[in-house]
């Protein structure tokens, strides 16, 4: 098996609006409607699909909101990312701190999401 990269990852939240909304206004993503009620929120060519607690199916009745921990990438200077958190009342939990990354050493910021979902914006160095 060749294993070529991540095509979405699923975030299992307790309301889709106020997460739709947190992540287009702290983080710039565009939210899309897949199927009425299914959302999932865009950014470069990835993609975080959202899943109701309520609605969750069978195959995932043990996910939960707050247990997603996920980095992505920006070539944002992070100085300018912690100011953008800040302006949106956004704690930061941790950084800038330089870190492993996939590909190389990264800096990084981390802050939570409305379910405490950990975030975590890089650059890569």
């Amino acid at each position: 098996m060749n294993i070529l990269g991540f095509d979405h990852i699923v975030l299992c939240v307790k309301n889709v609006a106020e997460t739709l909304e947190f992540y287009e206004r702290v983080l710039g993503m565009r939210r899309r409607e897949e199927r009425p009620g299914k959302w999932s929120l865009h950014f470069g060519s990835n993609k975080i699909s959202l899943q109701d607690v309520q609605s969750s199916p069978d195959l995932a009745k043990r996910t939960v909101p707050g247990s997603g921990n996920f980095c992505v990438l920006t070539n944002t200077p992070i100085a300018e990312v912690v100011e953008q958190l800040r302006s949106n009342d956004v704690e930061i939990v941790e950084g800038p701190a330089e870190k492993a990354g996939a590909v190389g050493r990264i800096l990084s910021v981390y802050f939570r999401d409305p379910d405490l979902n950990l975030v975590e914006v890089s650059n890569r160095l």
